[in-house]
Order: structure tokens, then sequence, then C-alpha cells
């Protein structure tokens, strides 16, 4: 919080000594200052291109901008209560605008994801299955439905492809228990087992 309070005020001095033509050009002046942030601020925890090395913390290269928009506002507004949320994101965007918001998201959208593990298991090729497929006895549908065959996204559910284990299993729990108050997600983690959980994210690590 220090810090990121540090550059508010740093870019408060910036945009007020600048030059005439970052009036004329407000959105790339947003830009430049998310992309500041992303480096600064934000690439501690998540890298500054977004693929995050530490597993506690989620990898963002690649997302799907509208749905980390809407995240980045869900911070903002305590509405998104895990306890990582609460800890870090809450104070961090509390500072942000609409339109930093978007430049970040956009930001982020760009950049190149990589995979957070490489190679094969059981495991994996079991949470490739129930991926693509569901738990049909356990009524668990397909995580493709939403999140895309290729696990990048669609519309505005997020591309968890390359995403880390740690990550994507504590998301699964914060589902389940409902602290993450998502009605759709709910339904699926409620039905998964903890084996299937550490399947499927098991094989979202390893993909590109």
């Amino acid at each position: 919080m220090a810090r990121l309070t540090m550059w508010l005020g740093g870019a408060a001095v910036l945009i007020a000594c600048g030059s005439a033509a970052w009036a004329d050009e407000p959105d790339a002046t947003t830009r430049l200052y998310a992309e500041h942030l992303a480096l600064t601020v934000c690439g501690i925890c998540h890298g500054t291109a977004g693929n995050s090395v530490q597993p506690k913390f989620p990898r963002l290269a690649g997302q799907n901008a509208n749905y980390l928009a809407a995240q980045l506002k869900a911070f903002r507004a305590q509405s998104r209560g895990d306890p990582d949320a609460i800890a870090y994101m809450w104070g961090m965007a509390s500072q942000l605008d609409d339109a930093t918001i978007d430049a970040l998201a956009s930001y982020y959208a760009a950049q190149r994801a990589e995979p957070s593990a490489t190679g094969t298991s059981a495991q994996a090729s079991r949470g490739r299955e129930i991926y693509l497929h569901g738990v049909a006895p356990q009524g668990v549908p397909a995580c493709s439905s939403c999140h895309g065959p290729d696990a990048h996204g669609l519309a505005e559910f997020p591309r968890l492809a390359g995403q880390h284990a740690q990550y994507v299993l504590k998301q699964l729990a914060s589902f389940q228990s409902n602290m993450r108050n998502v009605a759709i997600m709910h339904g699926v983690a409620q039905n998964l087992n903890l084996a299937d959980m550490d399947a499927v994210a098991a094989f979202l690590e390893t993909q590109p």
C-alpha cells in the first residue's frame, strides 16, 4: 500500500507537469500510467509481464480483459471476499479509477502467457478428462463449456490455462465455501472432491 501511495503521488506530479500533448491524449496517458503500475507495483506479486513465479499469486498474462477488469472493480468495491482479496487486493484496488482498471486489464491481456508447469502425469490426464467432460455421476459439468476447450476463457469467463495449481485449488475452495459468492462456480465446486480438484489444477497449470 505504501508503495502504491508513493506511485500515485508521483504520478499526480507527472501529470500536473506534463506537456500539453498529454492533455490531448488522455487515453495514452492512462495506458502509460497503468503500464508503470504493472511494472512497479503489480509486478512485485504477479510478475512484470503477468507470469507470476509465486504459486500463491495468480498469473495474469493473457487473461480475459473483461474478466480482469471485473475482478479489479470487485476488489475495489470489497465485494470479492476470498482471503487474499481482503489481505492484498482490497487496499491495492481502492485507489484505481475505471480508466486505470481498464488499461491494466488491457495490458495484462496483451502479455504472452506461459504455462506454470511442464510435463504430464496420470493426475493431469485425469484432470483433462474432468475439464473436458465433467463428472456426470457427481453432477459436475465440463469446465470447457465456459472456459473453452483450450482453457483460454470465453466471453466473461477467465482464462485458466497456465494458472498455478495452488491458486486454482485455493479459488475452488473459496467457491466451495461460498467465500467467493459466484453461484455457478459454487454449484460446480461443491460437487468436486479434493482429488478431482487436485487433478484439474494439475492439468491446467501445464496448459499453454
